[in-house]
Parts: structure tokens; sequence; C-alpha cells
């Protein structure tokens, strides 16, 4: 562990929670170097959707590389980017009736997101963005000014700006939720913009979650949610939808927001949609929206990332019939049967999602902490989100077996159950 700690940056934060060297990994296993494994509830924060070593992907992505195929791209046609946008036109957006085009950037989250406030503000010619509390969005400057957490916020080292923040609009009262959160914020926002003398302008766009992943696992009202697209296109602003962490799958859908009646101008998509963990980002605009653009006026020098385009071709073939949503969709049955009499024993305790995310709301950060070190100890490796850590996140792979779904809900409910009986 010494090159660790001697030289590599005070800046490492997960490896101090999972305080070991991990050698191996296939679906929902991790191995460390002595040997132990650990069954993966955390799945590279939604990247790995399909599992560690998807032997698909693995297959095609060799192959790929054996017949010296072109791995680094730019934006230049190659026959691997023209098979991952076909696959995805014809199996994720001509079945929605969706016209949106393809945008690729840099190979993270945070480039989306970038690019998709750069064409609200040309689109609009207008600056300010509205995001949301408790919204996570990335950690570079534009986004880091969308993204709510003053944890992250106090890194930037100047002022982050042109950015308002609004209620968000929680399908549920949770515990840290403001006042007046529901389709009321939103009603309230549209007095202001009516009203001449507010000294409040509409903005550029309204950028959200559809669930707040980092946020808390805090999943939108329906309601909330149609009633801000519906303003949006009152006022003429965008509606960016940041689906990063929980698309490609991650609900029993491939979008989030499927089960919604909302038509996003930009949708940000990153993590999963490489397919087996090798970076890719895309935003999908509509055409009216892309036409802003000039040539090379948003660059980025992985925009093509040909393994991620071979890889994210195959995981798209999962989305051809219905048999890994279904998958999905029973998964989702036996997390919530496992998890809920937690709630309902401890007061203390509130659980949230929708599909294979789910939020174990255990009221303090120390007491998730205590929760989770329990875990690793058994062999489960799980992550925290929300304010203060309080959020114990449950969001393993889509492939991950039955036996290994039901092993690793065992440990989280027993480690669970010890902590908060001895509080």
């Amino acid at each position: 562990m010494s090159i660790f700690e001697q030289r590599e940056s005070d800046i490492r934060a997960y490896c101090r929670v999972y305080p070991v060297v991990f050698e191996t990994a296939n679906n929902a296993r991790q191995t460390d170097e002595n040997g132990k494994e650990y069954i993966d509830f955390f799945a590279g924060a939604g990247v790995l959707n399909f599992g560690h070593n998807n032997q698909h992907m693995k297959k095609a992505v060799i192959e790929y590389i054996e017949k010296n195929g072109v791995t680094h791209s730019l934006d230049m046609h190659t026959s691997a980017k023209r098979d991952f946008m076909q696959r995805f036109v014809d199996t994720i957006l001509e079945p929605r009736n969706m016209p949106h085009k393809l945008q690729f950037m840099g190979p993270t989250g945070t480039n989306a997101v970038e690019a998709a406030l750069k064409i609200a503000r040309r689109a609009t010619g207008r600056t300010e963005v509205v995001a949301f509390t408790h919204g996570f969005h990335g950690m570079t400057l534009g986004a880091l000014a969308c993204t709510a957490n003053q944890y992250f916020r106090g890194a930037a080292g100047v002022s982050l700006q042109h950015v308002r923040h609004q209620p968000f609009g929680c399908e549920k009262t949770c515990g840290d939720c403001h006042n007046g959160c529901g389709v009321a914020s939103v009603d309230a926002l549209a007095a202001l913009y009516e009203d001449s003398s507010s000294g409040v302008s509409p903005p550029a766009a309204f950028l959200v979650e559809a669930i707040q992943a980092e946020g808390g696992v805090k999943v939108a009202s329906k309601a909330w949610l149609e009633a801000l697209g519906k303003l949006a296109k009152k006022v003429g602003a965008l509606l960016i939808l940041d689906d990063i962490q929980v698309g490609c799958g991650r609900t029993g859908s491939f979008f989030s927001f499927d089960d919604i009646d909302i038509d996003p101008d930009v949708i940000c998509l990153a993590k999963g949609i490489g397919g087996m963990g090798t970076p890719m980002a895309l935003n999908l605009v509509k055409p009216e929206i892309d036409k802003h653009w000039s040539p090379g006026e948003h660059t980025g020098t992985f925009r093509g990332q040909n393994l991620s385009f071979v890889a994210g071709s195959v995981a798209l073939k999962y989305f051809e019939n219905d048999a890994l949503m279904q998958e999905v969709k029973a998964k989702t049955e036996t997390m919530q049967q496992h998890i809920s009499p937690l709630a309902s024993t401890f007061d203390a305790i509130e659980i949230r999602g929708k599909g294979m995310i789910m939020g174990l709301d255990v009221g303090t950060g120390e007491t998730a902490r205590a929760i989770i070190d329990k875990c690793f100890e058994q062999g489960l490796l799980i992550a925290v989100c929300g304010t203060g850590g309080r959020v114990i996140k449950l969001i393993p792979p889509l492939t991950i077996p039955e036996s290994d779904l039901k092993q690793g809900l065992e440990v989280l409910v027993k480690a669970t159950q010890d902590v908060m009986e001895a509080l």
C-alpha cells in the first residue's frame, strides 16, 4: 500500500473506504490480491451496469483490438462509431420517436453537462441556468456551479456564477427537503417569470435529474417533473435531463424518465453508456438546438473512444428485447423485499429509490459509515451519498446473479440491524 500513501494525491477517497488492493473482477464480484472476494453493490457509481468484464463486451473488444481496429479517432468517422450510432438510433431513439442528434465530447459526465450548458446559452441568448437543491452534475466549473453540495463547491477556488438553485420536487418528503418543493414550487417560479417587476428573468435552461443519485437517491415527483417540463417550454428555456448515473437501464427502462411525460431538449449520458467501464459521454440534442453549434466549436480529445463504441454497441443489444429489463424489475422486487422491513423496524430509516438504485437514509453520516465498514468486513462493497453521507446507496450491476444479490442484501440488512440496535 505504501506507493499509494506516499505518491498518490491526498484527494483520493474511495480507497480510504475500501483499503485493499483489488486484482480481478467478474460481473458483480471483485477479488483483492489476497484472494478475498467482495460482492459489488457500487459498480463504479453506475458505470458497470452490465457487470465487470462482461463476457460479450470483452470478446468484442478483444476481437476489435486483434484486427487492429482504430482505437482513437477524435471526431473522424470509423466503422465502430457508425455501428454504435446506428444501433443507438434503431434501438433507443426511433422506437421513442426521438429526433435527437448524438454529440460526443470528452469522456466523462461533467463534459456532457458543460456542453449542454454551452448550447443552452447559445441557443437562447440567456445566461442563467436553474439547477436544483441536492443536485450533482460534475466537478468542472460550469457543472460544479450547478452542483449543490457545498463540500464540492468549496474546492473551486473561484466564485461559481450564473446558476440559481431552486427546490427539487421529491417523490416523497425527505428529512432534508425544503418546504414548498412540490408542484407549488414550479407554480411559484412561473409566477415570478410572469411578473415583470419580480426582477427574475427566465433562464437559458433547467438542468435536472429524474433521480438525484449523489444527492441522496431522491426521486423526482412525476407531477413536479412534468410541470417543470411545461414551464420550460412556456418560457422558452431548454429542459436538460442529466441521466448520467441512473440511465442505461438502471430503472427498468433505458431512460430513467421513460414513464414521465416530458420532452427533454438535451439528455446527458455517460457512465454506463460505454458498456464495460471504458469512458464515453454523449449528449442527445434536438436538431433545432444542435444547429447553433459551429464545426469544432466544442471539442474533446477523447470524443472518439472506439473501444467504448465497440463495448457500447454490445450493451445496446440488451435493449433489443425486454429480457434484461424484466430481470431488473424482478431484482428490484427482491431488493425491496429485503430492505423494506428495516424502515418498519427503525423509525430513523427511510428507503427511497426506483428500479435498481435504492437509498437507505439512516439519519447521519456516522451511522452510515459504521454500516459501510461492517459490510466491507463481510465482503460487500457499498457507498454513501446525500447530505453528510447519510444515505447508503445500492447500485449493483443489472446483471448481478440472483444469488449474489440476495447474499449482499443479507449482509447489508444484518449490518444495518447491528448498527441501529447499538445506537
